[in-house]
């Protein structure tokens, strides 16, 4: 099974989805074609009504450990409750474009 079915998979089986997109974001940096490393999530659940962003993203890492020890390299989360979705009118920003390089490249301008 892909790594974004197993993500889909594990959070529909765990929350009561509203609104579920999973963006494989990969195309943008620097990883081998075909790649599922970079995500991007939006999840929109009345599982959030009282919780803080913080405990929202902790509830999801939990759910997802084993992918984000193995494959993943990023998650972007965006988390709503059904009424803050419709507050901002449905829609989350636009993931930035990778910057390039890697940990491994030499840094310009240092000594």
């Amino acid at each position: 099974m892909a790594v974004a079915e197993q993500i889909e998979h594990k959070i529909r089986d765990a929350v009561p989805v509203a609104y579920l997109s999973l963006e494989n974001e990969s195309y943008k940096h620097s990883v081998p074609p075909n790649s599922e490393t970079h995500f991007k999530l939006v999840l929109v659940s009345d599982v959030f009504s009282g919780m803080m962003p913080v405990r929202r993203h902790q509830m999801l890492y939990q759910l997802l450990a084993d992918e984000l020890a193995g494959p993943i390299h990023a998650l972007a989360l965006h988390t709503h409750t059904v009424d803050e979705w419709k507050a901002q009118g449905g829609q989350v920003a636009d993931s930035p474009n990778c910057m390039g390089g890697s940990k491994n490249d030499p840094q310009s301008g240092q000594d």
